[in-house]
């Protein structure tokens, strides 16, 4: 199957810019890019165009961390600490969605909210629960989108009404990986964090990672109480991230959410290892964790990509985790008394696309044989359409987070 989109297309090669082709070709075959080109090469002369005009086309979003069952409580208790609002409205929300029928009914309308978004790649958290984390593959699947779930694993600190034993996470685990038969959606083993998670647990799920060779998320450094937390409970680890690490979950296909206060030793050994962190600029805002430093965390070759991190984020848009992403950075710039350099409209998308690309094993921007992964976005509601270059209307479209700019979405094929 050929699919030819015309337009202005936008590609994030590069962290710090963009490629731009006004008035131009986007060729895919059976779903994979074949080029850009200002001309229709002679071979494609007699096939359909998808004719967008002077819309904007550019790559699609990858939220790499959120929590599926935690959109049913998004804006919710954002006025707690992280460990609070964990406590008193996080695990009593997710401990219902051993309830099939209501699992069924909120993650279809999240799938369609993501795609609606623009949101095409998720690494997403579900619940503890087995058969209502493959609801959430499932409904994510058949919404054209891919990435990775998590079934949550969890033996400790959860509460009465949300906690395993450490046999019965095993078990479950495993139950649930025979079971994952999704054509978009993979699973990624997903110890929720080193305080709800045991040592023999960690352990046991590192070996599960290291025989089925899977990536693996959770969270690291978020909240000065939680570190402190970890300290007391793991008084053998000197840092956080050495709790990952001594149970073979700490490698190059490992996503660590947040690092707000990660030490210099931490990110020497994040950047080591070649994990990832997943910058949650809305989250660590609303329950007050902090504001990481990316920029510097950028500037010392640590790889950074962007999440939504709902529903402590209230957002699902990645273009409002992007504008947040920016201005937490200006924060960190004005704090520095301007010393530290924030985070531009280039390099914050590039983090909410290309930046993930090596983990889903493709290129950064719209390169030859990546998957078509676009948005075409309309922005001929806004005032001076017409006098702007394609790079000022891009970024413009950025900051103004449109209602229902986005008129169409690729993965692969069109899914919206």
């Amino acid at each position: 199957m050929i699919t030819i989109l015309k337009g202005n297309i936008i590609s994030a090669d590069k962290i710090n810019e963009f490629k731009i082709f006004k008035d131009s070709f986007l060729v895919a075959e059976d779903g994979k890019i074949v080029g850009i080109f200002e001309k229709l090469p002679q071979k494609y002369k007699d096939e359909k165009v998808e004719d967008y005009g002077n819309k904007l086309i550019f790559q699609a979003f990858s939220d790499m961390h959120l929590h599926g069952p935690q959109y049913a409580m998004l804006g919710t208790g954002l006025d707690l600490q992280l460990l609070d609002w964990l406590n008193t409205y996080t695990f009593p929300v997710e401990a219902q969605f051993k309830d099939q029928e209501l699992a069924r009914d909120v993650y279809q309308k999240l799938a369609k909210e993501l795609v609606r978004n623009g949101t095409t790649r998720v690494c997403m958290f579900s619940s503890t629960h087995v058969d209502s984390t493959l609801i959430l593959m499932e409904e994510l699947d058949k919404a054209g989108i891919s990435g990775y779930v998590g079934k949550v694993n969890m033996d400790r600190n959860g509460g009465k009404n949300y906690q395993e034993t450490t046999e019965e996470s095993l078990k479950e685990t495993k139950r649930w990986l025979a079971k994952c038969n999704f054509k978009n959606i993979k699973p990624i083993i997903t110890p929720r964090f080193t305080p709800a998670c045991s040592d023999e647990l960690l352990k046991q799920l590192g070996k599960i990672a290291i025989k089925s060779e899977l990536p693996i998320q959770s969270h690291l450094s978020e909240n000065k109480n939680e570190i402190e937390w970890v300290k007391k409970l793991c008084p053998d680890s000197k840092e956080y991230w050495e709790t990952y690490k001594k149970h073979k979950l700490w490698t190059n296909k490992t996503l660590m959410a947040h690092c707000v206060h990660s030490t210099e030793s931490e990110l020497e050994a994040i950047k080591k290892a070649g994990v990832y962190v997943v910058h949650c600029p809305s989250s660590n805002q609303n329950v007050i964790s902090g504001y990481a430093q990316v920029k510097e965390m950028l500037n010392k070759g640590v790889r950074v990509v962007l999440g939504s991190d709902i529903a402590g984020g209230d957002h699902i848009s990645m273009f409002e985790n992007i504008v947040d992403a920016i201005k937490v950075s200006k924060g960190n710039h004005y704090n520095s008394n301007y010393k530290i350099p924030f985070l531009t409209v280039e390099e914050a998308f590039y983090l909410a696309t290309s930046a993930s690309a090596p983990f889903f094993n493709e290129r950064p921007g719209l390169a030859k044989n990546n998957v078509l992964n676009v948005i075409i976005l309309d922005d001929s509601n806004l005032p001076f359409t017409d006098k702007l270059s394609i790079k000022e209307r891009f970024k413009r479209a950025i900051y103004t987070r449109q209602k229902d700019a986005i008129v169409a979405v690729y993965n692969g094929v069109k899914i919206y």
